[in-house]
C-alpha cells in the first residue's frame, strides 16, 4: 500500500481536563506520530492498510504522555519516542482484541477493526501489533528495555484473561477487582514511567519511584473510568454509559452497591450481571445515589491518588515530578466534575 494511499487523521486529543499538559507536549507528540506512520512501511503490504487503521493518531496518548514527562529535560529524545510508540501500539493491541471480546461497533467514532475486518482478522491483527512492539523493543542496544515491554504486555493480557474470565460472574471480590485493574489499566501506566524515567537519564531511585506514580495514577485512572461509566456525560467521555452493567462486569461502583443493597434489591441486582435478567441503568443510578456509592469509590480514587503524590515527594527537585503533578491534579478536576454529576 502507498504512502500516498495511507489515511490522515487528525492529532491527539487529549481527555477532558488534561489540555493545558498536553499543549506542553506537542513537539513531542508530533513527533511520535511521525514516528507511528513510519512503521507502516514495516508490515506486510498484505496487511499494511489494516495496520494504518489501528495505527491512527486520535486516541488519547496518556501513556506517551506519562514516557515524556518521566523523562522531561533529559536523555535521548529519539528513545523516548521510541518507547513511546512502543507502549502505545501495545495499548492499540490490546483495545482490538477488546472490541473483539466486547462485539463493539465503535470506537472513537469509527468501525472497530473486528468490525470493519472480522473478528478471525483482527485478533491477528492485534498479534501483530504486539509482535512489533516487541520488535521495537528489542531494537534498544541493551535488553533492559525489551524485557520490560514483554513482561508488562504479559501482564496486560493477565488481566484482561481474568476479567473475561469473571464476565458475568457474581462472586467477584474486591480483591479480584483490584487484582484486575493492577494488571490490566496499571501495568501499562507503570512501565511507561519506568521507562520515561529511564531513558531520561534519570538515577534508578527516581525511575522506581516513577514507575510507582504511574501504576498508583493507572489504578486511580481505572476506577475513575468505572465511575464515569455510571456518572459521566456520554459526549464527553465518549462512550456509552451502563456498559459495564450491560457486559457483566462488576466494577468498584457495582460492588459498593451490591454491600449495601437489601437482599431482594441485591439479588435483582446479580441477576442483570448474571445476564438473566435485563439491565436497569436507571434505577442503579437511583440507588446509587440513594446510598452514596460515589463517595465510597473516590475514597478509593483518592487513596490511589495519595499513594501517587508520596512515590514522588522525595524527588520533588526533579524536572519531571512538577509535570507528572499536572496529571493527577488533572484526573482530581475530573473526578470533581463527575461528583457535580452525581450528586444532581
Amino acid at each position: 500500500m502507498p504512502a500516498s494511499a495511507l489515511s490522515v487523521r487528525p492529532p491527539a486529543v487529549p481527555p477532558p481536563g488534561l489540555g493545558p499538559v498536553f499543549d506542553q507536549l506537542r513537539p513531542q507528540l508530533a513527533e511520535l506520530d511521525g514516528f507511528l506512520r513510519g512503521q507502516l512501511a514495516s508490515f506486510e503490504p498484505e496487511i499494511r492498510g489494516l495496520a494504518d487503521y489501528c495505527l491512527d493518531t486520535s486516541g488519547k496518548r496518556i501513556r506517551p504522555a506519562l514516557v515524556f514527562l518521566s523523562g522531561w529535560s533529559g536523555g535521548d529524545q529519539l528513545a523516548l519516542v521510541r518507547a513511546a510508540a512502543i507502549v502505545e501500539i501495545v495499548h492499540l493491541a490490546t483495545l482490538v482484541h477488546d472490541d473483539i471480546m466486547d462485539a463493539a461497533d465503535l470506537r472513537r467514532g469509527h468501525a472497530t477493526a473486528s468490525r470493519r475486518y472480522g473478528p478471525e482478522a483482527a485478533v491477528l491483527l492485534g498479534d501483530a501489533l504486539f509482535a512489533h512492539a516487541l520488535n521495537l523493543a528489542a531494537q534498544f542496544p541493551t535488553t533492559e528495555v525489551c524485557l520490560a515491554v514483554s513482561e508488562s504486555t504479559r501482564k496486560v493480557c493477565t488481566g484482561e484473561i481474568m476479567q473475561t474470565l469473571r464476565r458475568r460472574a457474581t462472586d467477584v471480590t474486591r480483591a479480584d477487582y483490584d487484582r484486575v485493574i493492577e494488571l490490566k489499566t496499571a501495568e501499562l501506566f507503570r512501565v511507561s514511567c519506568q521507562l520515561g524515567a529511564h531513558l531520561g537519564g534519570y538515577a534508578a531511585e527516581f525511575a522506581a519511584a516513577a514507575a510507582e506514580f504511574g501504576r498508583q495514577l493507572g489504578i486511580a485512572y481505572q476506577i475513575y473510568d468505572d465511575l464515569a461509566d455510571f456518572f459521566g456525560d456520554e459526549a464527553r467521555i465518549g462512550k456509552t454509559l451502563g456498559t459495564d452493567l450491560r457486559s457483566g462486569k462488576l466494577t468498584l461502583p457495582l460492588l459498593v452497591l451490591c454491600g449495601r443493597l437489601p437482599a431482594a434489591e441485591r439479588a435483582a441486582l446479580l441477576e442483570e450481571i448474571a445476564g438473566r435478567r435485563t439491565p436497569d441503568l436507571a434505577a442503579r443510578l437511583a440507588q446509587m445515589r440513594e446510598h452514596q456509592v460515589f463517595a465510597s469509590v473516590e475514597t478509593a480514587v483518592q487513596s490511589a491518588l495519595a499513594a501517587a503524590e508520596a512515590a514522588l515527594a522525595p524527588h520533588a527537585q526533579l524536572a519531571p515530578v512538577p509535570m507528572l503533578r499536572q496529571l493527577s491534579d488533572a484526573l482530581q478536576i475530573q473526578v470533581g466534575s463527575l461528583r457535580v454529576s452525581a450528586n444532581g
